[in-house]
């Protein structure tokens, strides 16, 4: 990839959003090779969909020929971010947290190289923050921060409003910004890059190295940043909500083939933007896709994202199965599935919803009186039946939920 011009195809593609200065940015990015980062906490064993763009072009930086590195808040997570909350988060421990990290580097690894000359590397903020004195760490870091500064950000002024905001949410910033300070005292990393929701934070950080450089005679320009959008629709929703909760980048947690059917499913006012920051795709080529017939456009882009995240031969599966479901066969292997302990007296309207095609009974009541339902290919209206043994065949059955979502339920007794 020719660095001289990454800033700009980063742009281009839409990657780019703030800047702490364009300029500078645009300087780093284009010019020899530097450190830069992201963070990610690991508050669940997997990453989704929204964690993807950054690691996308971490792929970028890293194939230019920058030095990359991810930083797993291991200590920050603890706090958890108060960005875009109206409670406070749960509080996690370090069980959960360690428990979390090999899935989390497992999906670093579809998007990063962590083995090559040029290997991105991976980072626990708690290794550094394990040894902190907390009169030290204040008189040291805290004192930089202003607390008007801090509570009209957005990261805080929305808990506010919704009713308050704690001590220990508020050390969330102070940490997060002492990260960027520590990477480029041990590792001279000169840019830190995010979403959009942790733009004060990653001021934050790039404000307080900038005090702490011109207090030690340095250069402040040093530390710079900036920030990629959201993931949203073209109404301004977020994406990557599933009635099954989040879409995960694990194949374990949402299948390949549910991968697949959620962006051939979205919006055609969509397929654009999805094209340009989730593919691959040379923009000219994506320009004739979309001077096209729609459907292939949305086929090619759901099959690039699939082929992305889980590879070209998940995504080849991914389209053959959605092609002998849609053609009338079924290629029961590359179905969602859904491990069912029997129990007697149990309705087709219970299963339904057990296995998470519709969000409650009501819904599946509705869908079935409406002819929205079948097993194994046939329309049923009676929500109220009996699931039976004998319905099932090699321990398998087929529900089908409107034309395009499917959960193949296994039985076991």
């Amino acid at each position: 990839m020719d660095r001289k011009n990454l800033y700009d195809i980063l742009k281009e593609r839409g990657y780019i959003y703030q800047t702490t200065n364009e300029e500078e940015v645009k300087k780093l990015l284009n010019g020899d090779p530097i450190t830069c980062y992201v963070g990610i906490d690991p508050t669940a064993n997997s990453l989704h969909i929204g964690h993807c763009f950054p690691l996308i072009i971490a792929r970028y930086l890293q194939e230019a020929g920058h030095h990359v590195i991810i930083v797993l808040g291991g200590a920050t997570a603890k706090i958890g971010d108060p960005s875009g909350k109206t409670d406070m988060r749960k509080m996690v421990d370090d069980e959960f947290i360690n428990a979390n990290y090999q899935g989390i580097i497992r999906c670093i690894e579809k998007f990063l190289d962590l083995q090559g000359q040029n290997k991105a590397i991976v980072l626990n903020n708690a290794t550094w923050f394990a040894h902190q004195n907390y009169v030290d760490f204040m008189r040291e870091i805290g004192v930089h921060f202003n607390v008007n500064k801090m509570l009209a950000s957005d990261a805080y002024s929305r808990r506010m409003e919704q009713g308050g905001l704690t001590f220990f949410e508020m050390g969330y910033m102070l940490m997060q910004a002492y990260d960027f300070v520590y990477l480029n005292e041990h590792y001279g990393c000169r840019l830190e890059f995010g979403g959009s929701d942790q733009w004060a934070n990653i001021v934050a950080g790039a404000d307080l190295g900038r005090k702490l450089a011109i207090a030690q005679g340095k250069d402040a320009e040093t530390f710079q940043a900036f920030t990629t959008p959201l993931l949203t629709n073209y109404q301004g929703v977020k994406m990557g909500k599933t009635e099954k909760g989040a879409l995960w980048v694990d194949k374990e947690k949402t299948s390949p083939y549910e991968f697949y059917q959620y962006f051939y499913n979205v919006d055609d006012k969509d397929v654009e933007k999805l094209l340009k920051v989730l593919t691959r795709l040379d923009l000219d080529e994506i320009a004739i896709l979309l001077k096209g017939d729609i459907r292939i456009a949305k086929q090619r882009m759901a099959y690039e994202i699939t082929k992305l995240v889980h590879g070209k031969e998940e995504a080849d599966k991914a389209v053959e199965a959605s092609k002998s479901l849609f053609a009338g066969g079924v290629d029961m292997s590359n179905v969602p599935t859904f491990t069912w302990k029997y129990q007697e007296n149990t309705t087709l309207a219970d299963l339904l919803a057990l296995t998470k095609l519709v969000s409650s009974k009501s819904e599946a009541r509705r869908m079935c009186e409406q002819g929205a339902v079948s097993i194994k290919g046939v329309v049923t209206k009676n929500w109220s039946m009996i699931i039976t043994k004998d319905l099932f065949e090699d321990g398998q059955l087929l529900l089908k939920k409107g034309k395009k979502s499917f959960m193949n339920v296994l039985l076991q007794c």
